[in-house]
């Protein structure tokens, strides 16, 4: 298996993901707060901090819309686009906010179909664990935030060493799946969610391929008891021209 750093293209990969995440779209809010004790909107309200004052931002892997909402909530004025591939997760939204002003458009996260430098920030939510190439991802978001902006990252992270390893690494693998099996009739899909939090990148070595992509680490963070980390960087400013 490659690593997490390595360019893989894998189309099955893609395809098994975009199926998982079409099965639990109706239920994938529901679950997040079930097994984060509610605390994931705050996450996602200080990933939303971190772009800092913006007028253009891209929303990668939105899901149903509610990081999106939470950057809409901090910036009114902004204009958020919210991109995923897939589409019931992007209808799940529709339905469930049918008030939320963002443009939602079905794309991939190793593919955005947006010119070079056209947003000031670039946020994600949960995404680049799932990704088969993962400085792809990361690329694709250097490339269209413009210079001076900032592309910010929220995701799961291995459990740290340490007296309480044990207990999350339980949590992880044996209640989780047990909560997903009763409340959205889908264990294998938090499974993986286990597993590949699991075999992710902690968050300084995630902080390392940011900044391997160009970018200047400027925030890391982390939240329950390590298992959630929060990243912002600075893509460079242009140098001025002689």
């Amino acid at each position: 298996m490659a690593d997490h750093g390595e360019r893989v293209h894998d189309p099955e990969h893609a395809r098994r993901i975009r199926a998982m995440f079409g099965r639990i779209a109706r239920r994938y809010d529901l679950m997040n707060s079930l097994i984060t004790f509610g605390r994931d909107r705050a996450w996602r309200a200080a990933a939303a901090a971190a772009i800092g004052p913006c007028r253009r931002v891209l929303d990668v892997a939105t899901g149903t819309g509610v990081l999106a909402a939470e950057v809409l909530r901090r910036e009114p004025g902004a204009t958020v686009v919210g991109v995923d591939f897939a589409l019931p997760m992007l209808r799940e939204g529709l339905a469930s906010r049918p008030e939320l002003r963002l443009l939602r458009c079905q794309a991939d996260a190793l593919a955005l179909p947006f010119a070079d430098a056209s947003f000031d920030a670039a946020v994600s939510g949960f995404l680049l664990r799932n990704v088969s190439d993962l400085r792809g991802a990361i690329a694709e978001q250097v490339r269209v935030v413009r210079p001076g902006g900032r592309v910010v990252c929220l995701e799961s992270s291995p459990a740290r060493s340490g007296a309480l390893r044990p207990l999350a690494t339980a949590y992880m693998h044996v209640v989780i799946p047990f909560l997903a099996r009763l409340f959205a009739g889908d264990a294998p899909a938090y499974k993986y969610l286990a597993e590949s939090t699991s075999a992710f990148l902690p968050a300084e070595e995630l902080a390392h391929q940011l900044a391997r992509a160009g970018l200047r680490v400027i925030a890391v963070r982390t939240f329950m008891r390590g298992t959630v980390a929060l990243l912002a960087a600075e893509k460079p400013a242009e140098a001025p021209r002689q």
